[in-house]
């Protein structure tokens, strides 16, 4: 149905490749053009000034949880003026005993305006039809969980 293109680049540079010291930065290009900087997690002897993989995987659920929404939302005639989620993302060791984000747990913070404004059950219906029709939470094990934020 479609293809969602990367271009990732990592060169040495003139540091020797020990595990201590080779670089984790590297460039992701996307398709349209942007780019961005990333590298591996603090914790594994990333740059903590650039996007690692793990932040980038939540940022991913996150965004397109809100994109989901927001259709939703619109498509039944609510008014939405900001939608902030401070997503939380959780390493641990999953069922096999590997390493991976095993949870992640959306908090959306959403400011609706004019007349309609959805009730508490409203809004979880559409949270649900959110997630269920995110084409990122689809794709994933992760168990995520979304709760929504009074705002």
């Amino acid at each position: 149905m479609s293809e969602h293109k990367i271009t990732l680049t990592w060169k040495r540079g003139d540091l020797p490749f020990d595990y201590q010291k080779y670089s984790r930065d590297h460039t992701w290009k996307f398709d349209g053009g942007h780019e961005m900087q990333a590298s591996a997690a603090p914790a594994y002897l990333g740059n903590p000034k650039h996007v690692n993989p793990e932040e980038a995987f939540v940022a991913s659920l996150s965004s397109c949880h809100m994109l989901t929404f927001l259709a939703i939302a619109c498509k039944q005639k609510f008014v939405l003026d900001e939608y902030v989620d401070e997503a939380v993302g959780h390493m641990e060791k999953n069922a096999e005993g590997k390493m991976a984000i095993t949870r992640v747990t959306l908090q959306p913070k959403i400011k609706f305006s004019g007349e309609k404004q959805p009730s508490k059950e409203e809004l979880d219906k559409m949270h649900h039809a959110a997630h269920e029709n995110c084409f990122i939470a689809s794709s994933v094990k992760t168990e995520i969980t979304v709760e929504p934020q009074q705002g």
